[in-house]
């Protein structure tokens, strides 16, 4: 698992690729690993769309011919797709976050205060707001030991459009400091651009393509 190699195909003349990877490299290539990756988010494997061909994977045929490499044939397909499909980003405003830690006893009861008094700074501006006490139980908000925790950390995080209101999180988490509970440490606060991403299809006669080769 430390360097796991990439795998890649050599493909033939007559459309038949051979799975493999580099000598030596970590990693696995057999008939569970190819069959596995091979239905990976397919949903439905007689008509997965592509760029170039709309391909019908019920027709294919995995042989394993040496250790590490599997001959892949039989692959069909039908006409490619009269349109793309195109994602666009766009700038979708601001994540603004801010964490704190408390240790000792009551370190939980004085998190969950926290987090009750952050929701009341903070919730009135923004219309997505995550504020968790992360480190227990942050998965499956469950704990399946029941003895207190000696320590916890609170996370606020939230988007708006404005960095201004972004900046606010971090501000409200690290001035918990004073006006907060007892012996907060450990504030950290952070703000990110957030690039939103629309997907839509586009006619393929609008797209041009090419190929530019840059040597460093």
């Amino acid at each position: 698992m430390k360097q796991l190699g990439f795998p890649y195909a050599i493909i033939s003349p007559v459309g038949e690729g051979i799975i493999t990877k580099v000598q030596d490299t970590g990693g696995l290539i057999d008939l569970r690993t190819v069959k596995e990756q091979l239905l990976y988010e397919v949903h439905n494997p007689r008509e997965y769309i592509t760029p170039d061909v709309v391909a019908d994977f019920t027709t294919v045929q995995l042989e394993e011919i040496k250790e590490n490499q599997i001959l892949v044939k039989g692959g069909s397909g039908k006409e490619r797709p009269h349109s793309l499909k195109v994602s666009v980003g766009y700038h979708a405003g601001y994540l603004g976050e801010g964490e704190i830690s408390y240790a000792g006893t009551g370190a939980l009861e004085r998190a969950q205060l926290s987090k009750e008094i952050l929701y009341e700074r903070l919730s009135p501006h923004f219309d997505h707001l995550r504020v968790d006490i992360i480190g227990i139980s942050s998965i499956h908000r469950k704990q399946f030991n029941e003895s207190e925790p000696y320590e916890v950390r609170v996370r606020a995080a939230g988007r708006h459009r404005q960095k201004m209101y972004a900046e606010r999180i971090g501000h409200e988490v690290e001035s918990l400091y004073l006006n907060g509970p007892a012996a907060g440490g450990g504030a950290r606060k952070h703000v990110t651009d957030s690039i939103g991403i629309i997907s839509t299809l586009i006619a393929r006669n609008k797209v041009k393509s090419k190929v530019e080769f840059l040597e460093t």
